[in-house]
Protein backbone atom coordinates (compact mmCIF):
# COMPACT_ATOMS: atom_id res chain seq x y z
CA UNK A 1 0.00 0.00 0.00
CA UNK A 2 0.89 3.75 -0.65
CA UNK A 3 1.10 5.18 3.26
CA UNK A 4 2.03 8.47 4.14
CA UNK A 5 2.70 9.61 7.86
CA UNK A 6 2.92 13.42 8.99
CA UNK A 7 5.20 13.92 11.70
CA UNK A 8 8.42 12.35 11.83
CA UNK A 9 9.27 12.87 15.37
CA UNK A 10 10.23 10.17 17.83
CA UNK A 11 6.66 8.12 17.11
CA UNK A 12 6.26 9.25 13.03
CA UNK A 13 9.93 8.60 12.34
CA UNK A 14 9.46 4.88 14.25
CA UNK A 15 6.06 4.24 12.46
CA UNK A 16 7.15 4.76 8.99
CA UNK A 17 10.21 2.91 8.62
CA UNK A 18 8.45 0.25 10.20
CA UNK A 19 6.04 0.59 7.80
CA UNK A 20 8.47 0.39 5.26
CA UNK A 21 9.96 -2.76 6.62
CA UNK A 22 6.36 -4.38 6.46
CA UNK A 23 6.23 -4.19 2.47
CA UNK A 24 4.45 -0.72 2.00
CA UNK A 25 6.00 2.10 -0.02
CA UNK A 26 5.74 4.96 2.54
CA UNK A 27 6.56 8.86 2.61
CA UNK A 28 7.54 10.52 5.71
CA UNK A 29 6.20 14.37 5.95
CA UNK A 30 7.57 17.07 8.44
CA UNK A 31 8.13 20.91 8.25
CA UNK A 32 11.35 20.56 9.65
CA UNK A 33 13.89 20.70 7.00
CA UNK A 34 17.16 19.70 8.90
CA UNK A 35 14.83 16.90 10.56
CA UNK A 36 13.90 15.59 6.85
CA UNK A 37 16.92 15.60 5.29
CA UNK A 38 18.84 13.73 8.69
CA UNK A 39 15.96 11.03 8.04
CA UNK A 40 16.67 11.31 4.43
CA UNK A 41 20.47 10.16 4.83
CA UNK A 42 19.74 6.92 7.22
CA UNK A 43 20.40 9.04 10.52
CA UNK A 44 17.81 9.13 13.67
CA UNK A 45 17.39 12.67 15.11
CA UNK A 46 17.12 10.95 18.28
CA UNK A 47 18.22 7.40 19.96
CA UNK A 48 16.61 4.70 19.58
CA UNK A 49 17.79 1.13 19.19
CA UNK A 50 17.95 -0.71 15.38
CA UNK A 51 16.13 2.74 14.15
CA UNK A 52 19.38 3.66 11.81
CA UNK A 53 19.57 0.22 10.31
CA UNK A 54 15.93 0.28 9.60
CA UNK A 55 16.12 3.44 8.12
CA UNK A 56 19.23 2.78 5.43
CA UNK A 57 17.54 -0.86 4.64
CA UNK A 58 14.72 0.57 3.51
CA UNK A 59 15.77 3.89 2.15
CA UNK A 60 18.02 1.41 -0.09
CA UNK A 61 15.21 -0.42 -0.64
CA UNK A 62 12.86 2.39 -1.89
CA UNK A 63 10.13 1.56 -0.07
CA UNK A 64 10.72 5.02 2.82
CA UNK A 65 11.56 8.38 1.34
CA UNK A 66 10.85 11.30 3.42
CA UNK A 67 9.54 15.16 2.75
CA UNK A 68 8.67 18.66 3.68
CA UNK A 69 6.04 18.87 1.20
CA UNK A 70 2.52 18.09 2.32
CA UNK A 71 1.39 17.05 -1.59
CA UNK A 72 3.97 13.98 -1.17
CA UNK A 73 0.67 12.39 0.53
CA UNK A 74 -1.46 12.71 -2.36
CA UNK A 75 -1.93 9.66 -3.74
CA UNK A 76 -1.35 7.88 -0.49
CA UNK A 77 -4.31 5.17 0.54
CA UNK A 78 -3.64 5.46 4.17
CA UNK A 79 -2.92 9.11 6.22
CA UNK A 80 -1.32 8.18 9.88
CA UNK A 81 -1.31 11.21 12.09
CA UNK A 82 1.87 11.00 13.98
CA UNK A 83 2.29 14.77 15.67
CA UNK A 84 3.31 15.89 19.43
CA UNK A 85 0.79 16.59 21.72
CA UNK A 86 2.64 18.21 24.47
CA UNK A 87 1.65 19.68 28.01
CA UNK A 88 -0.06 23.19 27.19
CA UNK A 89 2.36 25.68 28.97
CA UNK A 90 0.38 26.77 32.53
CA UNK A 91 -1.97 24.48 32.17
CA UNK A 92 -1.86 20.59 32.75
CA UNK A 93 -4.56 19.81 29.19
CA UNK A 94 -2.69 19.07 26.00
CA UNK A 95 -1.73 21.14 23.56
CA UNK A 96 -3.54 20.19 20.25
CA UNK A 97 -2.27 23.07 18.05
CA UNK A 98 -0.12 20.64 16.35
CA UNK A 99 -2.73 17.64 15.32
CA UNK A 100 -5.27 20.43 14.27
CA UNK A 101 -2.82 21.82 12.20
CA UNK A 102 -2.00 18.13 10.15
CA UNK A 103 -5.11 17.68 10.10
CA UNK A 104 -6.05 20.98 7.72
CA UNK A 105 -2.92 20.42 6.10
CA UNK A 106 -3.63 16.97 4.46
CA UNK A 107 -7.39 17.65 3.78
CA UNK A 108 -6.68 19.17 0.33
CA UNK A 109 -4.82 15.72 -0.70
CA UNK A 110 -7.46 13.78 0.74
CA UNK A 111 -9.59 11.80 -1.82
CA UNK A 112 -12.76 9.52 -1.70
CA UNK A 113 -11.99 6.11 0.18
CA UNK A 114 -8.78 7.52 2.07
CA UNK A 115 -7.67 6.34 5.48
CA UNK A 116 -7.19 9.29 8.01
CA UNK A 117 -5.35 7.32 11.26
CA UNK A 118 -4.65 9.37 14.24
CA UNK A 119 -1.81 7.73 16.09
CA UNK A 120 -1.22 11.02 18.28
CA UNK A 121 -2.01 10.67 21.91
CA UNK A 122 -5.15 12.98 22.17
CA UNK A 123 -8.34 13.71 24.86
CA UNK A 124 -11.06 11.65 24.29
CA UNK A 125 -13.43 13.36 21.93
CA UNK A 126 -10.76 14.91 19.65
CA UNK A 127 -11.61 12.40 16.97
CA UNK A 128 -15.25 12.68 16.99
CA UNK A 129 -14.53 16.55 16.87
CA UNK A 130 -12.25 16.56 13.42
CA UNK A 131 -13.96 13.52 11.67
CA UNK A 132 -16.19 16.11 9.83
CA UNK A 133 -13.40 17.64 8.54
CA UNK A 134 -12.35 13.66 6.80
CA UNK A 135 -15.26 12.83 6.16
CA UNK A 136 -16.61 16.36 3.92
CA UNK A 137 -14.55 15.39 0.99
CA UNK A 138 -15.72 11.62 1.46
CA UNK A 139 -12.79 9.82 3.76
CA UNK A 140 -12.25 8.05 6.65
CA UNK A 141 -11.20 8.47 10.08
CA UNK A 142 -10.03 6.28 12.86
CA UNK A 143 -8.30 6.50 15.60
CA UNK A 144 -5.08 3.94 15.82
CA UNK A 145 -3.01 4.71 19.34
CA UNK A 146 0.59 3.66 19.42
CA UNK A 147 1.94 1.65 22.77
CA UNK A 148 5.57 2.13 21.63
CA UNK A 149 8.38 2.04 24.98
CA UNK A 150 11.31 3.88 24.22
CA UNK A 151 14.18 1.75 23.57
CA UNK A 152 11.95 -1.32 22.21
CA UNK A 153 9.88 1.09 19.80
CA UNK A 154 10.69 -0.65 16.44
CA UNK A 155 9.58 -4.12 17.93
CA UNK A 156 6.63 -3.27 19.46
CA UNK A 157 5.75 -1.47 16.10
CA UNK A 158 6.28 -4.78 13.96
CA UNK A 159 5.46 -7.21 16.73
CA UNK A 160 3.14 -4.90 18.96
CA UNK A 161 1.13 -6.74 21.65
CA UNK A 162 -2.25 -5.67 20.72
CA UNK A 163 -3.76 -3.40 17.72
CA UNK A 164 -6.51 -0.67 18.49
CA UNK A 165 -8.69 0.41 15.71
CA UNK A 166 -11.21 3.07 16.72
CA UNK A 167 -14.04 3.38 13.82
CA UNK A 168 -17.10 4.79 13.38
CA UNK A 169 -20.47 2.52 13.72
CA UNK A 170 -20.54 -0.36 10.81
CA UNK A 171 -16.97 1.32 9.08
CA UNK A 172 -16.38 -1.93 7.31
CA UNK A 173 -14.12 -0.38 4.98
CA UNK A 174 -11.81 1.27 7.14
CA UNK A 175 -11.04 -1.74 9.25
CA UNK A 176 -10.57 -3.85 6.07
CA UNK A 177 -7.99 -1.28 5.25
CA UNK A 178 -6.24 -1.31 8.59
CA UNK A 179 -6.16 -4.95 8.40
CA UNK A 180 -4.01 -4.67 4.88
CA UNK A 181 -1.96 -2.07 6.66
CA UNK A 182 -0.78 -4.62 9.72
CA UNK A 183 -1.38 -8.13 7.61
CA UNK A 184 1.62 -9.32 8.60
CA UNK A 185 1.50 -8.35 12.19
CA UNK A 186 -1.76 -9.75 11.89
CA UNK A 187 -0.55 -13.11 11.06
CA UNK A 188 1.30 -13.24 14.21
CA UNK A 189 -1.84 -13.84 15.84
CA UNK A 190 -1.93 -10.09 17.49
CA UNK A 191 -5.35 -9.12 19.19
CA UNK A 192 -6.89 -6.87 17.59
CA UNK A 193 -9.89 -4.41 19.05
CA UNK A 194 -12.34 -3.04 17.22
CA UNK A 195 -14.09 -0.13 18.73
CA UNK A 196 -15.13 3.79 18.75
CA UNK A 197 -13.62 6.79 18.76
CA UNK A 198 -13.68 7.51 22.31
CA UNK A 199 -12.66 3.95 23.55
CA UNK A 200 -9.91 3.81 21.31
CA UNK A 201 -8.46 7.45 22.38
CA UNK A 202 -9.24 6.26 26.38
CA UNK A 203 -6.94 3.00 25.77
CA UNK A 204 -3.32 4.91 25.87
CA UNK A 205 -4.34 7.53 28.59
CA UNK A 206 -5.65 4.59 30.84
CA UNK A 207 -3.02 2.07 29.69
CA UNK A 208 -0.06 4.80 31.17
CA UNK A 209 -2.52 6.11 33.88
CA UNK A 210 -1.98 2.51 35.10
CA UNK A 211 1.76 2.11 34.96
CA UNK A 212 2.15 5.82 36.36
CA UNK A 213 0.01 4.08 39.28
CA UNK A 214 1.97 1.10 39.89
CA UNK A 215 5.37 2.85 39.94
CA UNK A 216 4.23 5.13 42.12
CA UNK A 217 2.25 2.99 44.19
CA UNK A 218 5.69 0.78 44.72
CA UNK A 219 7.36 4.17 45.67
CA UNK A 220 4.60 5.09 48.39
CA UNK A 221 5.77 2.01 49.62
CA UNK A 222 9.41 2.90 49.79
CA UNK A 223 8.78 5.71 51.53
CA UNK A 224 7.00 3.40 54.18
CA UNK A 225 9.65 1.28 54.10
CA UNK A 226 12.78 3.61 54.55
CA UNK A 227 11.06 4.56 58.01
CA UNK A 228 10.23 1.26 59.38
CA UNK A 229 13.37 -0.05 58.43
CA UNK A 230 12.02 -2.89 55.62
CA UNK A 231 13.32 -3.52 52.02
CA UNK A 232 10.94 -2.35 49.26
CA UNK A 233 13.23 -4.21 46.50
CA UNK A 234 12.35 -7.57 48.33
CA UNK A 235 8.56 -6.45 48.92
CA UNK A 236 8.04 -5.79 45.53
CA UNK A 237 9.95 -9.12 44.53
CA UNK A 238 7.20 -10.87 47.11
CA UNK A 239 3.93 -8.93 45.67
CA UNK A 240 5.61 -9.71 42.08
CA UNK A 241 4.53 -13.30 42.77
CA UNK A 242 0.91 -13.21 42.75
CA UNK A 243 -0.29 -13.62 39.39
CA UNK A 244 -2.82 -10.91 39.34
CA UNK A 245 -0.17 -7.70 40.57
CA UNK A 246 2.67 -9.03 39.00
CA UNK A 247 6.59 -8.05 39.04
CA UNK A 248 6.78 -5.56 35.83
CA UNK A 249 6.85 -2.08 36.78
CA UNK A 250 7.16 -2.52 40.34
CA UNK A 251 10.70 -1.30 40.58
CA UNK A 252 11.05 1.84 43.17
CA UNK A 253 13.65 4.64 42.74
CA UNK A 254 13.24 7.81 41.40
CA UNK A 255 10.30 7.38 39.67
CA UNK A 256 9.23 7.94 35.97
CA UNK A 257 9.82 10.64 33.77
CA UNK A 258 9.64 10.81 29.38
CA UNK A 259 7.38 12.85 27.25
CA UNK A 260 4.27 10.41 27.65
CA UNK A 261 3.69 9.22 31.36
CA UNK A 262 3.81 12.74 32.98
CA UNK A 263 1.96 14.49 30.16
CA UNK A 264 -0.82 12.24 29.69
CA UNK A 265 -1.56 11.51 32.92
CA UNK A 266 -2.08 15.23 33.23
CA UNK A 267 -3.96 15.81 30.53
CA UNK A 268 -6.21 12.95 31.22
CA UNK A 269 -6.88 14.45 34.73
CA UNK A 270 -7.51 18.29 32.63
CA UNK A 271 -9.83 15.99 30.18
CA UNK A 272 -12.05 13.95 32.64
CA UNK A 273 -12.24 17.55 34.34
CA UNK A 274 -14.37 19.08 31.68
CA UNK A 275 -15.98 16.43 31.00
CA UNK A 276 -17.43 16.50 34.44
CA UNK A 277 -15.62 13.31 35.76
CA UNK A 278 -12.64 14.99 37.04
CA UNK A 279 -12.96 13.09 40.97
CA UNK A 280 -13.05 9.93 39.15
CA UNK A 281 -9.25 10.57 38.72
CA UNK A 282 -8.35 12.68 41.69
CA UNK A 283 -6.28 9.81 42.25
CA UNK A 284 -4.01 10.67 39.58
CA UNK A 285 -3.10 13.88 40.96
CA UNK A 286 -1.26 11.98 44.09
CA UNK A 287 0.30 9.29 41.48
CA UNK A 288 2.13 12.70 40.07
CA UNK A 289 3.28 14.46 43.29
CA UNK A 290 4.24 10.72 44.64
CA UNK A 291 6.45 10.34 41.94
CA UNK A 292 7.88 14.24 41.81
CA UNK A 293 8.65 13.56 45.79
CA UNK A 294 11.14 10.77 44.90
CA UNK A 295 13.42 13.80 43.30
CA UNK A 296 13.33 15.48 46.26
CA UNK A 297 13.92 12.24 48.61
CA UNK A 298 17.20 11.46 46.10
CA UNK A 299 18.42 15.07 47.34
CA UNK A 300 17.93 14.65 51.23
CA UNK A 301 19.64 11.38 50.40
CA UNK A 302 22.57 12.86 49.10
CA UNK A 303 22.90 15.58 51.85
CA UNK A 304 22.40 13.11 54.24
CA UNK A 305 25.45 10.54 53.01
CA UNK A 306 27.22 14.07 52.53
CA UNK A 307 26.92 14.61 56.36
CA UNK A 308 23.94 17.52 56.04
CA UNK A 309 25.90 19.38 53.26
CA UNK A 310 25.71 19.89 49.41
CA UNK A 311 26.98 23.19 49.13
CA UNK A 312 30.63 22.56 47.24
CA UNK A 313 30.38 18.46 47.44
CA UNK A 314 31.76 16.76 44.91
CA UNK A 315 28.82 14.89 42.86
CA UNK A 316 29.64 12.35 40.69
CA UNK A 317 26.08 11.69 38.51
CA UNK A 318 25.34 8.52 35.90
CA UNK A 319 22.77 8.98 33.53
CA UNK A 320 20.58 11.89 32.80
CA UNK A 321 18.28 10.00 30.26
CA UNK A 322 14.78 9.13 32.02
CA UNK A 323 15.34 5.43 31.15
CA UNK A 324 18.40 3.59 29.66
CA UNK A 325 18.14 3.03 25.66
CA UNK A 326 17.37 5.82 25.08
CA UNK A 327 18.21 10.04 25.10
CA UNK A 328 15.16 11.69 25.92
CA UNK A 329 15.28 13.73 29.11
CA UNK A 330 11.98 14.87 28.93
CA UNK A 331 10.83 15.63 32.53
CA UNK A 332 14.01 13.01 33.38
CA UNK A 333 14.10 12.50 36.90
CA UNK A 334 17.84 12.27 36.16
CA UNK A 335 18.56 15.53 34.72
CA UNK A 336 16.36 17.40 37.50
CA UNK A 337 17.95 15.72 40.40
CA UNK A 338 21.03 16.63 38.91
CA UNK A 339 20.31 19.93 38.74
CA UNK A 340 18.95 20.73 41.61
CA UNK A 341 22.29 19.27 43.20
CA UNK A 342 24.14 22.03 41.10
CA UNK A 343 21.66 24.66 42.13
CA UNK A 344 22.43 23.68 45.62
CA UNK A 345 26.11 24.63 45.16
CA UNK A 346 27.27 21.02 44.36
CA UNK A 347 30.34 20.67 42.31
CA UNK A 348 28.63 18.02 39.57
CA UNK A 349 29.94 16.01 36.90
CA UNK A 350 27.59 14.17 34.73
CA UNK A 351 27.35 11.36 32.25
CA UNK A 352 24.99 9.64 30.09
CA UNK A 353 26.00 6.87 27.09
CA UNK A 354 23.44 8.62 24.81
CA UNK A 355 21.71 11.62 26.38
CA UNK A 356 24.51 14.16 27.00
CA UNK A 357 23.70 16.69 23.96
CA UNK A 358 20.06 16.63 24.93
CA UNK A 359 20.42 17.26 28.45
CA UNK A 360 23.12 19.79 27.50
CA UNK A 361 20.19 21.87 25.18
CA UNK A 362 17.82 21.83 28.63
CA UNK A 363 20.62 22.88 30.81
CA UNK A 364 23.98 23.76 29.84
CA UNK A 365 25.38 24.96 32.74
CA UNK A 366 25.78 21.47 34.12
CA UNK A 367 29.34 19.66 33.54
CA UNK A 368 29.08 16.96 31.35
CA UNK A 369 32.01 14.37 30.70
CA UNK A 370 32.21 11.46 29.00
CA UNK A 371 33.01 8.42 30.56
CA UNK A 372 32.04 7.40 34.19
CA UNK A 373 36.08 7.54 35.41
CA UNK A 374 35.94 11.52 34.37
CA UNK A 375 32.52 12.00 36.50
CA UNK A 376 33.53 9.96 39.38
CA UNK A 377 37.19 11.65 39.42
CA UNK A 378 37.61 12.61 43.04
CA UNK A 379 33.83 12.52 44.08
CA UNK A 380 32.66 12.65 47.24
CA UNK A 381 29.29 10.47 46.23
CA UNK A 382 28.01 9.11 42.92
CA UNK A 383 24.24 8.90 42.05
CA UNK A 384 22.96 6.24 39.63
CA UNK A 385 19.97 7.96 38.37
CA UNK A 386 19.30 6.36 35.46
CA UNK A 387 19.88 2.15 35.09
CA UNK A 388 22.16 1.70 31.94
CA UNK A 389 23.57 -1.78 31.73
CA UNK A 390 27.05 -0.19 31.69
CA UNK A 391 25.80 1.50 35.57
CA UNK A 392 24.73 -1.73 36.65
CA UNK A 393 27.77 -3.91 35.87
CA UNK A 394 30.24 -1.46 37.47
CA UNK A 395 32.73 -3.49 39.26
CA UNK A 396 33.17 -1.80 43.38
CA UNK A 397 36.85 -1.83 43.35
CA UNK A 398 37.69 -0.69 39.31
CA UNK A 399 36.56 3.07 41.06
CA UNK A 400 38.32 2.42 44.38
CA UNK A 401 41.26 4.70 43.23
CA UNK A 402 39.21 7.51 41.32
CA UNK A 403 36.89 8.69 43.96
CA UNK A 404 37.80 10.60 47.21
CA UNK A 405 35.59 8.90 49.45
CA UNK A 406 33.45 5.56 48.40
CA UNK A 407 29.72 6.08 48.87
CA UNK A 408 27.00 5.52 46.42
CA UNK A 409 23.55 5.89 46.25
CA UNK A 410 21.50 3.73 44.31
CA UNK A 411 18.61 5.98 42.53
CA UNK A 412 16.88 2.93 40.19
CA UNK A 413 18.12 -0.09 42.97
CA UNK A 414 19.63 -1.47 39.95
CA UNK A 415 22.83 -2.91 41.87
CA UNK A 416 23.92 -5.15 44.65
CA UNK A 417 23.69 -3.85 47.43
CA UNK A 418 26.04 -6.96 49.25
CA UNK A 419 28.62 -6.94 46.69
CA UNK A 420 29.10 -2.91 46.77
CA UNK A 421 28.55 -2.79 51.08
CA UNK A 422 31.35 -5.81 50.91
CA UNK A 423 33.96 -3.96 48.98
CA UNK A 424 33.97 -1.15 51.62
CA UNK A 425 31.34 1.26 50.07
CA UNK A 426 28.71 3.20 51.53
CA UNK A 427 25.43 2.20 49.49
CA UNK A 428 22.23 3.89 49.66
CA UNK A 429 19.34 3.33 48.12
CA UNK A 430 15.78 4.74 48.42
CA UNK A 431 13.19 2.49 50.59
CA UNK A 432 15.91 0.07 51.52
CA UNK A 433 17.65 0.10 54.90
Amino acid sequence: MKISVIGCGYLGAVHASSLAKLGHDVVGIDIDQAKVDLLSSGQAPFYEPGLPELLTETLAAGSLRFSTDMSAAQGATVHFIAVGTPQQEGSNAADLRYVEAAFDAIVPYLAPGDVVAGKSTVPVGTAQRLAARIEAVGAHLTWNPEFLREGFAVQDTISPDRLVYGVTPNDDHTVSVLDEVYASVLEQDIPRVVTDFATAELVKVAANAFLATKISFINAMAEVAEVAGADVTQLADAIGYDKRIGRRFLNAGLGFGGGCLPKDIRGFMARASELGAGDALNFLGEVDAINLRRRERMVDLCREVLGGTIKGARIAVLGLAFKPDSDDVRDSPALDVAARLAELGAQVRATDPQAIETSRRIRPNLDYVATVDEAAHDADVILVLTEWREYREIVPNSLDSVVAVRAILDGRNCLDPVQWREAGWTYRALGRP
